[in-house]
């Protein structure tokens, strides 16, 4: 057995690739469908919290509460050197730019077992491509 495991994780997309008995790490690497132009819903977890850390990059972290079918939007311009939760049962998605990577932390098997999605209305896309915008925009 090995003393130190690496892991190298390339190609587009979502990729759990340490999973252990009751966690696991993943990482999201940029995909079209996390590009700003390109959400339209956000997910919820009911039984983890989720840790996002940025590798690479730059990505808009985006959290919701609903009330009344309407999503209330936070927003923040994820930093390298900082940790970020969204707790369980809170509506959330990520914006990213070309070329990004986030770390992702959270109870192994969520991607398959634990996973909500609330559609956004055209209003609202368009509510929260303004909101995520201005953080990308204060960054050129």
């Amino acid at each position: 057995m090995e003393m130190i495991e690496t892991y190298v994780v390339s190609g587009i997309g979502y990729h759990p690739f340490l999973i252990r008995e009751g966690w696991q790490l993943a990482q999201l690497n940029y995909i079209e469908s996390q590009h700003i132009d390109q959400i339209f819903h956000l997910d919820v977890h009911r039984h983890t919290d989720e840790v996002f850390v940025l590798i690479k990059g730059q990505a808009v972290l985006i959290g919701a509460t609903i009330h009344n079918g309407e999503p209330i939007f936070e927003a923040e311009l994820m930093r390298s050197d900082v940790i970020y939760n969204i707790p369980q049962g809170r509506w959330h998605n990520i914006a990213m730019e070309e070329g990004s990577e986030v770390l992702i932390a959270e109870k192994s098997n969520t991607h398959v077992s634990d996973f909500e999605q609330f559609q956004l209305n055209k209003t609202q896309v368009r509510e929260l491509r303004n909101l995520v915008k201005k953080f990308f925009d204060s960054e050129i």
